[in-house]
């Protein structure tokens, strides 16, 4: 492809005509007719934007379409930049134009992290409480999404154009609990509004037919379920290219395919106009994602994460999913953790009472042990999203550690459904004696119910350690979740796995919901081995670590000393509840 001359953004003038290039439909690129209004300087960090009024084709219809973001505009056959930005509920087409020097200079300079704005949470999805938990890892740096923003903000202002993202195979109840964090990045979720064949999808076309305003679609997840976003290539050098004039995702550094697109249909809309697609062969791959673009390579396939979902119930029976989803650090959990609800919302309650029990994997390259899922989840109301947010919860632990040798290639799920609640509830707990000396024996039980009031009994013995003081003893049982917040109450702040065979160790070690913990503690100084209680260390060993060795080598203290820890097993059902009682070491 021939080299193209950029216009210089200071030899803009009003009342200057352009042409602007899109598809309007199928694959063919139209040209409309583009005025210079003039240029908003310093719109944003040392940005400006142009500002040009569009003409032709559907646009006195449609308005500035979402989908048109990237479509190139040039002045006497120099590249100008990209329509990128819009006003909504504008009467006319009226559009920010990104200035093409902006898109490309930035891809020139050193790769910037992800934005902060990723990495907030999607807390209204969160389970309160249980099941952020975990040893080693810090749960305030555990991110996948933005909250939604306020629907009415911006409408006065230029914006981004909205980007369709086409979901198909989704449900709708899934765009509607994940859609506003979608629209919080200037993502529109549209469900079945675009699509393609999966094995299109996968293979290679020829980067030789890519042209400035050729469509394409950014796939995050595709195989029986997909989610492409559709915009328009601004500028081809070589095998680079240069697309929808503002950032995707944010997400600084990706690898995320996209494919050709086609469009079938234009939707005109007082809101919000749109190009209804779909996708074709794969083009390349996207390699970074800034604010004024995306920049990508054609002729590159990306890597991407297999997921194998398989949902059982005695209802409906086995319904089995398997798809890919996008590399990303950030993204990759949430997407499953769609996937994982779609599925579930397809066949399955996702209001009322129900239990999942989740089995599986995620497996890493190299010699690195999966991380192991088995997981019991019930609940009166929402279970899905609990589900689905627990299942996502470990993959990203460990996309988001900092240990390069986590990579994860593949996922495994199996999901059974029971349209019942199934759960045990801890009643009441008590210990005999209630009193006993250091090296005598406690019997301890705990009473759990069951929704129809049945009882269930399970006890266990425990001996006093020899040398334990005397004065109060705490016995605490507790279900998984509640026993995992204790975990992350006593630890060290500043401790965190230190290498990567030690954080899946701590994610497969994290407490299930079909057991209950017990634990005998007292409040006193603790010490902790690579972040592992050390449960009643002899005197010597404990006048050695009071005197300052546990600052080094991996030993930390705490002010919970755990003297011992047991599991009280063999439930077919979810536990749940919390007890503390209080023992006396006699003289």
């Amino acid at each position: 492809m021939a080299a193209v001359d950029f216009f210089p953004l200071d030899q803009l003038r009003p009342g200057m005509k352009g042409v602007g290039r899109t598809v309007f439909a199928g694959e063919k690129i139209e040209e409309f007719g583009v005025e210079i209004l003039g240029v908003l300087e310093n719109i944003g960090p040392k940005q400006s934007i142009i500002l040009g009024r569009l003409s032709g084709g559907p646009l006195a219809k449609t308005g500035v379409m979402a989908g048109m973001s990237g479509s190139p505009v040039y002045i006497d056959g120099k590249l100008v930049g990209a329509v990128a930005l819009a006003f909504p509920f504008a009467t006319e087409p009226i559009a920010g134009i990104r200035p093409i020097s902006e898109m490309v200079e930035p891809f020139e300079q050193r790769a910037e992290p992800p934005p902060a704005g990723l990495r907030a949470a999607l807390a209204a999805l969160q389970r309160p409480g249980g099941g952020r938990v975990e040893r080693w890892i810090p749960a305030a740096d555990l991110r996948l999404l933005p909250v939604a923003l306020d629907p009415v903000a911006g409408q006065s202002k230029l914006i981004p154009i909205a980007t369709p993202m086409n979901f198909a195979g989704f449900t709708s109840r899934t765009l509607n609990v994940f859609g506003p964090a979608l629209r919080e990045l200037g993502l529109e979720p549209m469900q079945g509004a675009g699509g393609g064949s999966t094995s299109r999808s996968s293979r290679m076309g020829d980067p030789s037919t890519m042209q400035p305003g050729s469509m394409i679609s950014v796939a995050l997840v595709r195989g029986d379920l997909s989610v492409n976003a559709d915009g328009v290539v601004t500028h081809i050098d070589g095998n680079r290219i240069y697309a929808f004039g503002h950032r995707f995702l944010s997400a600084g550094p990706t690898d995320l395919p996209f494919m050709r697109s086609s469009v079938m249909a234009l939707l005109p809309n007082l809101a919000n106009s749109f190009k209804i697609s779909a996708a074709g062969e794969l083009m390349g791959s996207i390699r970074q994602d800034r604010s004024t673009g995306i920049f990508g390579e054609l002729g590159t396939a990306p890597r991407l994460i297999p997921v194998d979902v398989n949902l059982y119930s005695s209802r409906n029976g086995n319904q089995a999913y398997h798809l890919e989803i996008v590399n990303d650090r950030f993204f990759s959990p949430f997407l499953l953790q769609m996937a994982i609800y779609s599925a579930i919302d397809a066949t399955e309650r996702t209001l009322g009472a129900s239990t999942f029990q989740v089995r599986g994997s995620i497996q890493f390259g190299g010699s690195q042990p999966p991380v192991v899922l088995d997981n019991v989840y019930a609940a009166d109301n929402n279970n899905a999203i609990l589900v689905a947010f627990a299942a996502a919860q470990p993959m990203a632990y460990v996309m988001q550690s900092s240990f390069p040798d986590l990579r994860v290639e593949r996922v495994r799920l199996e999901v059974e459904s029971i349209d019942q609640k199934k759960q045990l509830k801890l009643d009441r707990v008590w210990a005999e004696p209630r009193e006993a000396k250091a090296g005598e024996q406690i019997a301890l039980a705990a009473v759990l119910r069951g929704e129809n009031g049945q009882e269930t009994v399970r006890r266990v013995n425990f001996r006093i350690p020899p040398g334990t003081p005397e004065g109060p003893l705490s016995v605490t049982i507790a279900d998984g979740a509640g026993m995992n917040l204790l975990d992350l109450r006593g630890l060290t702040p500043s401790r965190e796995a230190a290498t990567s065979l030690q954080l899946v160790r701590a994610i497969n070690e994290l407490r299930r919901n079909n057991k209950l913990y017990v634990r005998v503690w007292r409040t006193d100084r603790g010490f902790q081995v690579e972040n592992d209680p050390l449960p009643s260390p002899p005197a010597s060993l404990r006048a050695l670590l009071a005197g300052g060795a546990a600052a080094t080598g991996g030993l930390g203290t705490t002010y919970s000393a755990v003297l011992d820890e047991m599991e009280l097993a063999g439930f077919d059902t979810a536990v749940a509840g919390s007890e503390t009682i209080r023992l006396t070491v006699k003289p």
